[in-house]
């Protein structure tokens, strides 16, 4: 995940943390409109958790993902 990408994700995470404030607050707190409001929040913080958790790939990883015939990126079996 990009920098970029990261910062997208935090932004649209405190924009759905506002609008799950603002439906709670006009619908209370017990309501499903509330419930669902703050099931989004969780959704997204959870995908922004799984992508800090994906390995980054070396320099080498990347060349070997872009050119896998080249002599640096064989595998061979013993």
């Amino acid at each position: 995940m990009t920098d970029t990408q990261a910062k997208g994700l935090q932004d649209q995470i405190q924009e759905e943390v506002e609008q799950a404030r603002a439906v709670c607050d006009a619908s209370g707190s017990n309501s499903a409109e509330c419930a669902a409001a703050w099931d989004a929040v969780e959704e997204l913080q959870a995908e922004a958790s799984h992508q800090r958790l994906e390995k980054k790939k070396n320099s080498l990883e990347q060349y070997c993902d872009d050119n896998p015939e080249a002599a640096e990126c064989r595998v061979y079996d013993e």
